[in-house]
């Protein structure tokens, strides 16, 4: 099922009783924080590192919405919603998938298109046509537009916008859909990027250097341009993950997000910029980004569990705001995983696994652990083929796109299943040893979140061969057989099993 917009996607939550609101003054300052990371982290103690079972208490988990929420002194007209990808069944929801690598493969299947023959390219042209409605759909006016404030009279900190967390710089828009224009080729990129709210008409652009809509900036830098950007808080589901999807440089994350919905998103112009937005969103910033102004941002308590440092970011100018009648406002809260975002990263994992397999066919599965927060550590099991194959493996893991910056990665046999990290810790015990089959490499790409390394985006990287050694990789012959059981006896003990009074 795909939805209209954030109203339609809450609504069917409703339904399912998936929905906690709370009707006690709460602030947006730290109080909304604390309430949505206890919420997300009652499930810590007791969650599996498998994607399918990380789903905690069930009935716990839902999404929070907070109808009288505190900003500067008075209670808000704007209600407030967070942890609305908090849980393995609302991602699935989000993205009207029942199955995440199967939408990885039709995904593929866009990615490849290779007719080879006459009937081929007959059956490729319905497939494009079946495509084509859902590329974006530009309307005359949408929801979004049904209050306009002009550029006097823009005032952000009417917003109830949270702070997180105590030593954070100030409040930060923490779920918003960055849209920007290459200044060269027109091309549209939608990321997301935290943004601080510095005064009541600007804000920090938290860009770093690896992102396209840095490099569109960079570009309009060279230019002496005003960069135009439009800021979107809140729209249909399909529409904010796929501002977080890594995909291919240049592919368009409305498209991507049309994909997901079988559906096309229905975009509006905006007011003041030119730029295009989905019709019915929450609300809709406009503005710009003057070339070479910088202001102090941060520090913000982020993904990783740590505050992220102090540093110069670009400055977005709001000229404009359009929103619906009674906006709802949307916000993640980052910290100590798990939270809100583990369930986003674990999807993308999922998603895009048939991807990797296309570049590096020799994976069969990747773990990418909540703990390691995503680009800190990666576990993937592989059919080895030939002497020195992990290796080959992780250094085409650095060389792929967003996976250059994983600091650590791990590669075992195919017989390990990687979802059950008893099994991985065994292997690198039983399996490893450290001079032979630990690569290290320095100053490497690092994200600009990276807190342990000594350089700003650089780091070193480690890779470890945890698969069996083949005799051309050692100077003896290795005794690693697995004592098993014979399937006899076990089918013996099953048929008995009943009779030995376990329950």
């Amino acid at each position: 099922m795909s939805y209209d917009d954030l109203r339609e996607f809450l609504d069917e939550f409703e339904k399912g009783n998936l929905v906690h609101h709370i009707k006690e003054e709460v602030n947006c300052e730290l109080e909304i924080a604390e309430i949505t990371a206890r919420v997300s982290r009652r499930y810590r103690e007791n969650h599996p590192t498998s994607f399918g079972d990380f789903q905690g208490k069930p009935g716990n988990s839902k999404v929070l919405f907070f109808e009288n929420v505190k900003n500067n002194g008075k209670i808000s007209e704007i209600p407030v919603v967070t942890n609305i990808f908090g849980s393995t069944e609302r991602m699935k929801m989000a993205l009207g998938l029942e199955n995440f690598e199967s939408f990885g493969n039709k995904f593929l299947k866009f990615l490849k298109f290779k007719p080879e023959g006459f009937f081929e390219k007959l059956k490729i042209l319905k497939e494009l046509k079946d495509f084509s409605s859902y590329f974006p759909e530009t309307v005359k006016s949408g929801k979004c537009k049904e209050l306009i404030i002009n550029e006097d009279k823009v005032d952000l900190m009417k917003f109830p916008v949270l702070k997180l967390w105590p030593k954070d710089g100030g409040r930060f828009i923490t779920l918003p859909m960055v849209f920007t224009k290459d200044p060269e080729t027109g091309m549209r990129n939608v990321g997301m990027y935290r943004m601080q709210v510095f005064d009541k008409n600007t804000t920090g652009m938290h860009w770093h250097i690896h992102k396209d809509g840095a490099e569109h900036y960079s570009k309009a830098e060279k230019f002496s341009k005003n960069l135009e950007v439009a800021v979107v808080i809140g729209c249909e589901p399909a529409g904010m993950y796929a501002a977080t999807a890594p995909l291919p440089q240049n592919f368009d994350e409305m498209m991507f997000a049309g994909l997901l919905r079988e559906k096309a998103v229905k975009m509006v112009k905006c007011e003041t910029i030119d730029m295009e937005v989905p019709a019915n969103a929450e609300m809709v910033l406009e503005g710009y980004i003057h070339p070479h102004e910088r202001k102090l941002e941060g520090p913000f308590g982020d993904h990783t569990g740590y505050y992220s440092a102090v540093d110069y970011y670009p400055v977005f100018h709001v000229t404009c705001i359009t929103h619906r009648q009674n906006p709802v406002y949307a916000a993640t809260v980052t910290g100590i995983p798990p939270m809100e975002d583990a369930y986003i990263g674990k999807a993308t994992e999922r998603l895009f696994l048939p991807f990797i397999k296309l570049i590096i066919p020799e994976i069969n599965d990747i773990n990418l652990p909540i703990e390691g927060v995503f680009h800190n550590l990666c576990i993937v099991s592989i059919n080895k083929k030939y002497p020195g194959h992990a290796k080959k493996v992780v250094f085409a893991l650095w060389g792929l796109g967003q996976m250059m910056f994983t600091k650590m990665i791990i590669v075992v046999d195919v017989d390990i299943n990687i979802q059950n990290i008893e099994e991985v810790l065994w292997v690198m015990g039983s399996r490893v040893e450290p001079k032979r089959d630990i690569i290290i490499v320095e100053n490497a790409p690092a994200d600009a979140l990276e807190n342990a390394s000594e350089f700003k985006f650089l780091s070193s990287k480690m890779g470890i061969d945890a698969t069996r050694k083949w005799k051309e990789e050692v100077n003896k012959e290795l005794n690693l057989e697995v004592a098993e059981m014979s399937k006899e006896i076990k089918k013996r003990v099953d048929e008995k099993w009943n009779k030995f009074g376990f329950r």
